[in-house]
């Protein structure tokens, strides 16, 4: 569990193949030393299990399925991934409850910027569009955002300065794909409605 406060940036060192899979090793300033092989890290929104690591890295597999529905398999060496170590019960939320498990990877319709708004427009793809709430929770490349504008085929998001600079959001332009992760509480409600009657 996470809470979509990205840490750090990290940078992709290596893309190795393995079968249909990608071992990434990847560079950072996150304190390595009090994470270990098993524990769970978010790679842009994507919870991975560290396989190994060193003192200013670590690895993590992702499996043929993962690059399927995620950005991941676009990643190379050089690409700058955002970050966030799991959630510890006794932290503070400061974002959202957030699981890792992407649910689509969404186009970026357009980005805006004028004196004091900066907003990212993304496709409202069928999947995720009966859990998109007007100032509802999403999570896009692991960043725990509020939903600003909503419209039949598309949603927007008001990024802030210290966002743009602690993280990739920045950096994104139309046509480019972010992973989303709908809010937790809506995809169980969801299905409490549609299990309503059963018995």
């Amino acid at each position: 569990m996470f809470t979509g406060i990205v840490e750090t940036m990290g940078r992709v060192v290596q893309a190795a193949r393995q079968g249909g899979g990608v071992r990434l090793e990847i560079e950072t300033s996150l304190a390595l030393e009090e994470m270990r092989r098993g524990d769970s890290v978010a790679v842009d929104g994507v919870c991975l299990t560290i396989v190994d690591r060193g003192e200013d890295r670590f690895h993590v597999d992702v499996i043929p399925e993962t690059l399927r529905c995620t950005t991941l398999g676009g990643v190379g060496p050089g690409s700058d991934v955002n970050l966030e170590r799991a959630l510890r019960l006794s932290d503070r939320l400061d974002g959202h409850l957030v699981q890792g498990h992407v649910d689509t990877a969404a186009p970026v319709r357009a980005v805006r910027s004028s004196v004091g708004d900066y907003r990212v427009e993304v496709g409202l793809v069928p999947e995720i569009r009966p859990y998109v709430a007007m100032k509802g929770s999403i999570t896009l490349q692991g960043v725990s955002l509020t939903v600003a504008g909503l419209g039949p085929e598309s949603f927007e998001v008001a990024l802030i300065p210290e966002t743009l600079e602690r993280t990739t959001l920045g950096r994104l332009v139309a046509e480019d794909r972010v992973n989303v992760e709908v809010d937790l509480l809506a995809r169980y409600l969801e299905r409490l409605l549609n299990a309503g009657g059963a018995s």
